[in-house]
Formats: C-alpha cells, sequence, structure tokens
C-alpha cells in the first residue's frame, strides 16, 4: 500500500511537471493538493463514522435494560470514539505524505500527538460523567457528593495530561521536568492556593462523611440555614428555609465549625427544649383546700394522694409543728404543676418515650424561674414539629392559673399607664 502511494505522488508530481511548472514547486503542489483532498475525505469520514457509532449506540442503548448507555450517548462518548480510526488513517497517510520532508512531518506529529492526548482526557471525563449522572440514579448514591469526587479525579487528570503536554510540545526528559516543576513548587501553590484548599477539603469531607447532600446544616458565619443541594470542589450549595441559596467554601466545612442536624434527622425525634417564666412571688405552700381543688386534675391527682401520704408519714415521724406550712415537708403549687407537665408529657402520643423527657427549674433569673421542658417529638418535619411544640405551651400557658401560679411579662405602656392611674386616684 505504502509502494502504491509512492508512485501515486511521483505520477502526480510528473504530470504537474509536464504543465510547465518547476520540479520544486511540482512537488510542493503534489504535497499540498492530496494533503488537501485527504483533509476533506478524512473529515467526511470522521463526519460519517461518528454519525454511524452514535446512531448504533442509540439502537444499542434502545435495547438494553441499564441505562449505563444511555448516558453514555448523552455525554458524547460516541462523537469521541468515532474519532479514533479517522485519526489513525491520518497519521498513516502523512507519514507517507511527508516522508521528504521531516520538520513538516515533526511539527504535524506534534499537533497529531497533542490532540490524542486531549482527546483521551475528553473520553475520560465523558466515562466520569457517565458514571456520575448513572449512580444519580441510584437511591444509596442520592447523599453523595458525586461531583466533587468528579472534580478531584478530573483535576489530577487534566495535571497529568499537562504535564504530557508539555513533554511532548518541548520535548523535555520527564524525570528533569519532574525536578524543575518540584523548584516552581512554592509559585504554584501561591498560584493554586484555593484549588487545593478545596481538593484537599472535598477528599476530608467525603472520607470523613461531614456533610452529604440532603443534610440539614446551619453555618452563621454565611448566613446558610437549610439543606445542601450541591457539593463541588470550590463550594457547598445551600437552599435556605426562604428559598434562597447560600454558597459556603468547601474549605470552611472542615476550618470553621458549623451544625449538621442529620443526626436529628436520623433519631428517633427531634428535640423540644423551651421555658416559661414563673414569677416568684406567685410560689407558695398548698393547703389543705388546695390540694383537694387540684385533686380535681385528673393527671396530676394520683400524684398529690401519694405525696399527701408520704408528708403526713414523714411529718408524723419527726414530730413537726404543723401549724406553720414552713415546717417539716409541705407541697408547693409550682412542685406539682412541675409533675403535672411531667404527665401531661408522657400521656402525649407527639412525644418520643423512649428518649430523654424532663421536666426541671432553671437558676432563677430577674425575669423569674425558667421551668424547662426538655423532650422529644416523634415527626420530625419541621412543620409539624413547631405545631406541636406550639400545643404544648398553648396547653401549659393556659394550665399556668389553675395552680395559682402567674407567669412574668415585661410590663406594657398599658400596665404603666393603668398603675399611674390607680396611683392618682389614691391621692384624691
Amino acid at each position: 500500500m505504502a509502494y502504491q502511494i509512492d508512485t501515486y505522488l511521483k505520477d502526480f508530481s510528473s504530470y504537474v511537471e509536464d504543465l510547465g511548472v518547476v520540479p520544486f514547486y511540482a512537488e510542493m503542489l503534489t504535497v499540498f493538493i492530496n494533503a488537501f483532498i485527504f483533509i476533506l475525505l478524512i473529515a467526511l469520514l470522521d463526519k460519517l463514522l461518528k454519525k454511524l457509532i452514535v446512531e448504533a449506540f442509540k439502537v444499542f442503548s434502545n435495547k438494553t435494560k441499564t441505562s449505563f448507555d444511555d448516558f453514555l450517548v448523552l455525554t458524547n462518548f460516541p462523537r469521541y470514539i468515532g474519532h479514533i480510526i479517522p485519526l489513525a488513517i491520518f497519521k498513516w497517510f502523512f507519514v507517507e505524505l511527508l516522508e521528504d520532508y521531516p520538520t513538516t512531518l515533526y511539527w504535524l506529529l506534534k499537533i497529531f500527538d497533542l490532540y490524542v492526548i486531549l482527546l483521551i482526557l475528553k473520553i475520560i471525563r465523558s466515562l466520569l460523567r457517565t458514571s456520575r449522572d448513572y449512580f444519580q440514579t441510584k437511591q444509596q448514591f442520592h447523599d453523595k457528593p458525586l461531583q466533587s469526587y468528579l472534580q478531584v479525579t478530573m483535576l489530577f487528570l487534566w495535571g497529568i495530561g499537562i504535564f504530557f503536554f508539555i513533554l511532548e510540545l518541548f520535548d523535555k526528559n520527564a524525570m528533569n521536568f519532574v525536578l524543575q516543576l518540584g523548584a516552581a513548587s512554592a509559585v504554584i501553590l501561591l498560584i493554586f492556593k484555593d484549588t487545593i484548599l478545596g481538593f484537599v477539603a472535598s477528599i476530608q469531607v467525603s472520607i470523613n462523611d461531614i456533610v452529604r447532600i440532603g443534610d440539614w446544616i446551619t453555618f452563621s458565619k454565611y448566613g446558610a440555614d437549610g439543606t445542601v443541594t450541591e457539593i463541588n470542589l470550590a463550594t457547598v450549595k445551600v437552599q435556605n428555609f426562604d428559598m434562597t441559596y447560600t454558597t459556603i467554601p468547601t474549605y470552611s466545612l472542615i476550618s470553621d465549625s458549623f451544625q449538621n442536624w442529620r443526626g436529628m434527622q436520623e433519631s428517633g425525634g427531634r428535640r423540644i427544649k423551651r421555658s416559661v417564666f414563673i414569677k416568684q412571688n406567685s410560689v407558695k405552700f398548698l393547703t389543705e383546700s388546695d390540694l383537694k381543688e387540684l385533686k380535681r386534675i385528673q393527671l396530676v391527682a394520683p400524684y398529690i394522694e401519694h405525696m399527701e401520704k408520704e408528708v403526713l408519714r414523714t411529718n408524723k415521724k419527726q414530730g413537726v409543728d404543723q401549724s406553720l406550712a414552713i415546717n417539716g415537708l409541705n407541697q408547693t403549687n409550682l412542685g406539682v404543676f412541675r409533675k403535672y407537665i411531667d404527665a401531661y408529657l408522657y400521656e402525649n402520643p407527639a412525644i418520643n418515650k423512649d428518649l430523654f423527657l424532663m421536666v426541671r427549674h432553671l437558676p432563677p433569673t430577674a425575669q423569674g424561674i425558667p421551668l424547662e421542658i426538655f423532650c422529644f417529638s416523634t415527626d420530625k418535619r419541621w412543620e409539624n414539629y413547631e405545631h406541636i411544640q406550639a400545643d404544648i405551651f398553648d396547653h401549659v400557658i393556659a394550665a399556668v392559673p389553675f395552680f395559682g401560679l402567674e407567669i412574668f411579662e415585661e410590663p406594657s405602656s398599658k400596665d404603666i399607664t393603668s398603675f399611674l392611674t390607680q396611683k392618682n386616684q389614691s391621692k384624691e
């Protein structure tokens, strides 16, 4: 075949010389004309092969059950594969055509090799994108930062590609080039600092499972409070509860502190931790008539009856003078109210009884005694959680007066006006 091409080129050159062209120019014209014709043929062949391969892939993918080959078509994998045969023919022909022009052939082959490196990178990128899109259709990979994995891998491959580009373009020895690259590493680290930090952060976030797509995170520094929708090499995208988006640098996930609510989402309940402030001067010992009235409250009646027996037994044993309530053991309205809330929570079907449940006093403040409710709702969805919490405190606030207690509130302008009016009336 090579002999036939050589004979054809000589015959073509002789034909051009017969037309009166100087031998040197006749040879040049032979090369350019045939190169031009061959490039046109290769371009047509390339276009035809790409179309045939793409259509063949589509037919094949329609017959298979897996969707992987469908994603191969979408990421242009068949188009890139279609370049391989025309490129092989292109190289073979020009090696024969430019055999007598070593300098031109040398640079042409360099351009060819550079394009081959680029084509290989595109084929690998297509395969990686196909894998990402395919795995995103699987339930077990929905919360994995596949985009970040893709970017990290492609960054590494592009680095290798650039390395071979330089070696090919400048005919450098690989070892010498690595040594020179090491000398310039300080400059490279400075230029690509953010990319390198993002690269390291992406690996740590993925390996340590710090954040997943779908996690609810709160990052006060960047005003983010919502669901993670995307994790890539440079940024993490968060959709906030007001439907706005916040982008967070990936590196900040390992350098700064933030709150990930995944533990709550995966647990058996969502925490309720809120207080009501009781006026301290409304707390008192309960008399027999008070206790008799409170026994009408079904949830707390068993506790009151049990404590009455305990108070009587203890005070009798110690010989306590019960003419004063402060002597010995006695029940208070705040203590009974606390036990009532505790019983109310245990009876509430919206509260998870298997998780921690407690009603407690916090240290007194200028606003009164904080009575804190600490428990977990069974429904973790935000809207339902807020409804459950509101229902509990609606009931607690409404129940306070039944125990002779008062809730503290800062005086309003109306309270001050009423006070001044009463004061003026008393003077009159």
